[in-house]
């Protein structure tokens, strides 16, 4: 994706996302997989032939790239450097006020702000608690860049995430990504996309509804003893009760 030098193309860039459904496709697709035009459409609440437009400015626009097997459109994010730029101007995007409705709505939305993927790697209240426990404990140093430290590499090793491998990724080991709810950076890279696959492997973490993320039961304390912190911080905050509507 490119956008020029003389400011053309990052016009061009943010007029891509300054309209609302395309913004919401691209919030959407942070989950990582691959959506059908359909599925998008139903998502942004539009019509197949007016989705199909926006998508495919997307995809000239280098936001997303697109995959066709047999009639079926399959779009995606173009990679992770557009999953950071989403989910940065996200996270600087003035705060909403917490949606009103039934108890499931309440719910999920409670859901997402605890954990969540963003793209390949955990966001939410999950990944920033993970962040900064990496950094107090000298995992991560920040005083010259973002970094791993040696004790960082011991550990991700004693994780079991094969450390060759991470050392030869194209991307940046570790790169800090705005969260967009909690306002704070959670971690981001080739090693944030690492540690999502192994907890996953682990059993630590479970898919929930469409980003969100579940802590399971053994994740509870595996996830609080790898991270050197108590198992009281991995509790998610009391969701609000609803205002509006039946439960």
């Amino acid at each position: 994706m490119s956008v020029g030098t003389d400011g053309r193309g990052m016009a061009e860039l943010a007029a891509l996302l300054a309209d609302g459904t395309r913004a919401g496709m691209c919030l959407a697709l942070l989950d990582g997989r691959a959506w059908t035009a359909g599925e998008l459409a139903r998502r942004a609440g539009v019509a197949p032939s007016t989705a199909s437009d926006h998508l495919t400015r997307l995809v000239r626009g280098g936001l997303l790239v697109e995959e066709r097997q047999g009639r079926h459109r399959y779009l995606r994010l173009a990679g992770p450097s557009v999953a950071q730029l989403i989910e940065d101007l996200a996270g600087q995007a003035p705060a909403t006020p917490t949606p009103t409705g039934s108890l499931r709505a309440t719910t999920a939305t409670a859901s997402l702000a605890y954990a969540r993927t963003c793209y390949d790697h955990l966001a939410g209240r999950l990944g920033v608690l993970m962040y900064d426990a990496l950094l107090a404990e000298r995992r991560l140093d920040r005083s010259s860049g973002l970094a791993l430290t040696p004790d960082g590499w011991a550990w991700v090793a004693g994780l079991g995430v094969p450390v060759q491998v991470l050392r030869a990724a194209r991307r940046p080991v570790v790169r800090d990504c705005l969260d967009w709810t909690e306002r704070r950076p959670h971690l981001a890279g080739a090693l944030g996309a690492a540690l999502c696959h192994r907890f996953t492997d682990l059993g630590w973490i479970s898919p929930g509804t469409g980003r969100a993320v579940r802590l399971t039961p053994t994740g509870r304390p595996g996830l609080a003893a790898a991270l050197s912190i108590p198992e009281h911080t991995l509790d998610p905050p009391a969701a609000p009760p609803p205002t509006s509507g039946r439960a």
